[in-house]
């Protein structure tokens, strides 16, 4: 299951946000001149991958441009990986993966992913870590533990007092990053700049056109991607879609309504067993558990949790029905006082990296131009706090990207020029990347596009569901080309045993 690599990527990073993962053309001139001067070649030299991972991955740093506006100057590294295909006599190019976030490593995914096998056939995989992301040159904000906690999940909002409050660390937080050994990195980590260097990936392989796979984040990586070379993209996959700004202000408020049409899932899980979870017989039983508990934990936490982090887990945890049984497990533990499960666990014991949460801030606070007005945000709390109780006032509360510069250059906006190789892939109750921006990316791409909405829900539709009509749309796709040529819908399944 998908949550397996997952998981392999939170202990990589040590920590994984669950608020993760953005006018014109990315500037006057910016695709024209992202492709000229990119080298039709440059080798990659192959050999043993910087971390422990499947013997059959192979690694090979790639010098790209800080600074596109000017390919000639400074460089910086990206690091790639490569799981060859088995049947290089039915192989049709390379595939490249992306898992979201942002601020996730790519560098892992293509192992760690267990694509089907006549996906792996056709493609030699390539992972990477995105310009400032682990193995990569990284970005560093100098943040303790704590204040990487704090950067990516800021304390639940009681009042616009809070949210003062808040405005103060986020504009400190903002400060460190600001002043930091990498701080002269932070106008280049973009999506854009991150699409660029896909190009120059693609051009080290040798190969004419790339096939992308992307989820989350990645999907608006991708959607990028495809606008600025839109030649250069062979089948493009974008699963769970961000709205065509990408992962900007509106972007993070649409989680609380994600969470609202997502939670009725778990609540009927629980609800079913209510003498093993103990959260209540009705789903509406278990939704007043979830403010019962907030409403506790805000006030004085239990076993390590407080209102905070039970929203960030809850937020975390409905994302895949695999995870339930945990969820409702650690509910009824902290309505009774007692560990939840995993509380012992170390988590590996290693020192602590905020390339994570530095990662993370300077892609989403780089790409797009957040408010700046603290009145705003109290505002926005106000109003989420009202329309989607459960979630809307936590991801609506005030961040770094409120005391950030501006942008380096305007988003890509993403359009319907080119060629008709997109397909996107939605489950129809996600609760970080919800249906309604999906629809409006599918809608900027126009004809390039055709959509599969899955009645299934959770984060990430391909491979993390039963749903076989779903599964083997994106299979099919990237095996063989075969699309629907029109968008379809795919009914729920039943679950497998």
């Amino acid at each position: 299951m998908r949550r397996t690599w997952l998981a392999a990527l939170a202990v990589t990073v040590g920590a994984v946000a669950v608020t993760s993962g953005v006018s014109q053309m990315a500037t006057a001139g910016a695709p024209s001149r992202s492709q000229e001067g990119a080298p039709s070649r440059s080798p990659l030299r192959w050999g043993a991958c910087p971390s422990p991972t499947e013997a059959a991955l192979r690694c090979a740093r790639l010098a790209v441009p800080l600074d596109y506006g000017h390919p000639d100057g400074r460089t910086i590294e990206v690091e790639v990986s490569r799981l060859a295909s088995t049947k290089p006599a039915e192989k049709r190019g390379v595939l490249l993966l992306n898992p979201g976030g942002p601020g996730l490593p790519g560098l892992p995914v293509p192992a760690l992913m267990k694509l089907p096998q006549k996906v792996r056939d056709r493609y030699d995989v390539i992972g990477f870590d995105p310009r400032g992301v682990g193995q990569s040159t990284p970005l560093t904000c100098g943040f303790t533990s704590a204040q990487g906690e704090v950067a990516a999940n800021p304390p639940n909002p009681g009042s616009a007092a809070d949210v003062a409050k808040q405005a103060v660390t986020a504009k400190s937080l903002a400060a460190r990053c600001a002043t930091s050994k990498t701080a002269d990195l932070l106008p280049h980590i973009t999506t854009a700049n991150t699409a660029r260097d896909m190009d120059r990936i693609r051009a080290a392989l040798g190969v004419p056109k790339i096939s992308y796979y992307g989820e989350s984040y990645g999907t608006y990586l991708g959607a990028v991607y495809t606008t600025l070379f839109p030649r250069r993209g062979d089948r493009i996959v974008l699963d769970s879609s961000l709205p065509p700004e990408g992962y900007d202000v509106a972007a993070l408020r649409g989680q609380g309504t994600g969470f609202e049409t997502r939670f009725p899932d778990f609540a009927k899980f629980a609800a079913a067993a209510p003498q093993q979870y103990h959260l209540g017989s009705t789903p509406s039983a278990v939704r007043e558990k979830y403010f019962q508990l907030a409403a506790r934990l805000d006030k004085k936490s239990v076993q390590g949790y407080d209102g905070t982090t039970f929203r960030v887990v809850t937020a975390g945890a409905i994302r895949d029905d695999s995870d339930f049984a945990y969820l409702a497990a650690t509910w009824h533990a902290l309505d009774t006082d007692q560990p939840p499960p995993g509380s012992g666990d170390t988590g590996g014991g290693g020192a602590y990296s905020d390339n994570y949460p530095a990662a993370y801030l300077g892609v989403i606070c780089g790409d797009s131009r957040w408010p700046t007005a603290l009145a705003t945000y109290q505002h926005n709390v106000a109003v989420d706090r009202v329309r989607h109780p459960m979630y809307g006032a936590f991801v609506a509360n005030i961040r770094p990207c409120a005391f950030w510069p501006a942008p380096a250059e305007p988003k890509v906006k993403i359009t319907d020029r080119g060629p008709s190789n997109v397909l996107m892939v939605q489950n129809l109750r996600d609760p970080a990347t919800p249906l309604s921006g999906a629809l409006r990316t599918r809608r900027a791409l126009g004809e390039r596009a055709r959509m599969v909405t899955v009645d299934q829900g959770g984060h990430v539709a391909y491979l993390t569901g039963s749903n076989a009509c779903g599964n083997d749309a994106v299979t099919d796709y990237l095996a063989t080309g075969k699309r629907a040529a029109h968008d379809s819908y795919c009914p729920a399944e039943p679950a497998s045993p």
